[in-house]
């Protein structure tokens, strides 16, 4: 490389640097990280100015490196995807925070954007889609594609279940009896199935069976 072309390259560089959107990274996959760095810092816009591998991580790095744009991934060690975008927002009410993740069920989405994200994304959204929202988030904007609006709206249409409600839900997904859920949570078997009557019709179902099948299909609950 010449002196003059080393010195444009410079400037471009030193350029980008101010100017770009900051992007942070928050994905527990360091090949996956890896891939997307590359492709941000493809953009003559965009650069990457930190990763992240965990939610308590994301935080720190969030407070060290004021991002402008966080591509965060949902399914996080430790510390979830939802739990730390709440945390961060928290203490930064303007974070930007786009959701890229492999999971589209409503009830991630209806968490994720409930939690303050900005925008929803899966991984095999296109580089070309991908760089544009970040952009538009940046820019102030709230882009969700229709797919993803569509399923939020579904969501929205559905009743919010208490965190008692939830965790019947839960044991019941396990297998859980009647007697084994009250044991669990140290009510008898009255309140249980009281619980189960308003947790059929919230979900808009008539048996166990059915609510199990739709718990586990909305991702109002995650098999481990």
């Amino acid at each position: 490389m010449t002196w003059g072309l080393l010195v444009a390259y410079s400037s471009v560089k030193k350029l980008k640097n101010q100017n770009g959107i900051r992007v942070m990274l928050v994905d527990d996959h360091p090949a996956f990280r890896k891939g997307m760095a590359a492709l941000i810092e493809s953009e003559p816009d965009l650069q990457v100015v930190a990763e992240a591998a965990d939610g308590l991580q994301a935080v720190e790095m969030f407070r060290r490196n004021k991002p402008d744009v966080v591509l965060m991934d949902l399914r996080l060690p430790g510390m979830g995807g939802v739990e730390t975008i709440i945390t961060i927002r928290k203490e930064f009410p303007d974070a930007r925070i786009i959701v890229l993740t492999t999971f589209d069920l409503d009830e991630d989405i209806y968490r994720a954007i409930q939690s303050g994200a900005k925008s929803y994304l899966l991984k095999d959204t296109p580089d070309e889609q991908l760089a544009d929202t970040i952009r538009a988030v940046h820019a102030g904007q709230r882009p969700l594609l229709p797919k993803v609006a569509a399923r939020l709206a579904a969501r929205q249409q559905r009743a919010e279940l208490s965190q008692r409600e939830m965790e019947v839900l839960q044991l019941l997904t396990k297998g859980r009896s009647n007697k084994e859920i009250g044991s669990a949570l140290f009510v008898c078997e009255d309140t249980v199935k009281a619980h189960l009557k308003t947790l059929f019709v919230k979900l808009r179902v008539q048996d166990r069976t059915e609510a199990a099948i739709s718990a586990i299909r909305h991702g109002i609950v995650h098999l481990e």
